[in-house]
């Protein structure tokens, strides 16, 4: 948030590597510039997992992983449609995840965390598009993208198993919870929201 053209005031993050804090940098793709070492010390706070995140774009340099705990994903088809995909076998996906102690990327590292509501089940149709979007929710999940531990929206219980900005429907058949179809745009959506956390298939066959 500092003008350029004054020094950073994270003088001494690198000092023993003789950069000094009026010096900035471009990152390659987006063009956006920030003092060094405030990328150093945004890098820092993060997860540090050889990824960066432009702060103004939100475009991801590296392969962004998150912290999610261990668990399990399985998916396999059923012979029933979705509302709004007629004559479409339905995927449904399948996350199990225990519960256990945090490690050092979670928010309390050595206390226990709660899983609420596992297994849980998440729909696709399966056309092309719902296709698509399972290939990269694989690559989400193997990046640890999908869940987090934090505090609960729902129920105010923190030091539990939560969704992590990557939306799935949960209701099979209706939509009275807003978590089921018909909803025309959520494919375009999940896949937005993929995109955002820098799961895209073109990264996803790289």
């Amino acid at each position: 948030m500092e003008r350029l053209v004054t020094a950073s005031s994270y003088e001494g993050v690198l000092r023993h590597k003789g950069v000094r804090p009026e010096l900035v940098g471009r990152l390659g793709r987006c063009g956006h510039m920030y003092h060094l070492l405030c990328l150093v010390a945004m890098y820092s706070n993060g997860n540090k997992d050889g990824s960066l995140q432009c702060p103004t774009c939100k475009a991801i340099y590296g392969e962004k992983t998150g912290t999610q705990p261990p668990g399990k994903m399985e998916f396999h088809l059923i012979p029933h449609s979705l509302p709004g995909f007629a004559d479409t076998q339905t995927i449904r996906i399948v996350y199990d995840i225990p519960t256990g102690i945090q490690g050092p990327e979670h928010p309390n590292p050595g206390k226990k965390f709660t899983a609420r509501g596992f297994p849980r089940h998440c729909y696709l149709p399966n056309n092309e598009k719902g296709r698509k979007v399972l290939r990269l929710l694989i690559t989400a999940w193997e990046r640890r993208l999908i869940f987090t531990i934090g505090t609960s929206n729902t129920t105010g219980e923190s030091d539990t198993v939560v969704w992590n900005e990557i939306h799935h429907k949960t209701e099979f058949g209706s939509n009275l919870t807003g978590h089921g179809y018909p909803d025309a745009s959520y494919l375009d959506n999940v896949l937005a929201e993929l995109t955002a956390q820098g799961v895209s298939e073109a990264v996803a066959k790289a």
